[in-house]
């Protein structure tokens, strides 16, 4: 009886310490694998971002040549319908003044632009600036990003580095155990490890490697000229030209690393998806067009 009431005062405990839940966000993530984009796509963010009245900003943060990538990007943009559309380069140092976070408020849709994931996150993890775009998305906006802003949107992120094997002349040759470098990206999904640029630069073996190490999220990799749209409950639908894989080792048995570091497990679940499939990220269920 004793360790019933202790049980009992134990979950009281735990539900008034852990808050109300956050609000489901009501916008948008548009997430693409690389290379170009159809002008399918780029009407489709539009369309998601207000249509004639979409505001979209470009974020080049990521890119090593942020003016000429910010001009053409934008460009796209008008090009395709936006009422407005425009770039900043967000820095370390100015991720909290208040002209970029004005841009960012005034805006219905953030872009984030290709290049190196990681100057994503050195710049903008815990900013006032990741924070005013995390609210547009609460709010109804768009986030959208391509190669790089597509692998910051999950809270894994994958940097591309190696580590147990740093000096291999066939990158990630291997489903090696702790080779994985996962930074904190911006978490804008949290169900799974996206990675980008996948079928076409035949990245199966890390993503694979990340999921196994991390079996409570699934593994998506986007390929190029392909996007993941994700709704507001949760459910996901490719739109582009090629393919979107889906690994889920959520109830995969025995994953466990064997003596030469190699990963290895049974029961895990492909998926091949292309235009107009959907996924539910909470269950996993996969609905074909």
């Amino acid at each position: 009886m004793i360790k019933r009431i202790c049980l009992f005062l134990m979950v009281l405990l735990a539900i008034s310490c852990s808050g109300p839940a956050p609000e489901p966000a009501s916008g948008h993530l548009y997430i693409i694998g690389g290379g170009g984009r159809t002008d399918a796509m780029i009407e489709r963010m539009v369309d998601l971002a207000g249509g004639e009245n979409a505001r979209i900003l470009v974020i080049t943060t990521a890119s090593g040549y942020p003016q000429d990538t910010g001009v053409y990007q934008a460009g796209q943009f008008q090009a395709h319908g936006a009422a407005w559309s425009s770039w900043v380069h967000i820095t370390g140092q100015n991720a909290d003044q208040d002209s970029i976070l004005q841009l960012i408020e005034s805006a219905t849709g953030i872009f984030f632009s290709g290049g190196d994931q990681r100057r994503l996150t050195r710049a903008m993890n815990d900013s006032p600036a990741l924070q005013a775009i995390r609210k547009l998305y609460q709010n109804g906006g768009l986030v959208a990003g391509t190669s790089a802003g597509a692998a910051v949107m999950s809270r894994h992120m994958i940097t591309g580095t190696e580590l147990a094997n740093p000096d291999s002349t066939h990158p990630f040759g291997d489903i090696l155990a702790e080779n994985m470098e996962i930074w904190d990206g911006f978490g804008f999904v949290d169900e799974a490890i996206i990675d980008q640029h996948h079928i076409r630069r035949k990245r199966f073996n890390r993503l694979l490697s990340a999921t196994l190490e991390n079996p409570e999220k699934l593994g998506i990799g986007i390929d190029e000229t392909t996007a993941l749209i994700v709704y507001p409950d949760r459910t996901a639908e490719v739109h582009g030209v090629r393919s979107v894989l889906i690994i889920d080792a959520r109830y995969a048995q025995d994953i466990h690393t064997d003596p030469d570091g190699r990963l290895r497990s049974r029961g895990v679940v492909l998926h091949v998806l292309g235009a107009g499939d959907r996924i539910d990220l909470r269950t996993g269920k996969v609905t074909a067009s």
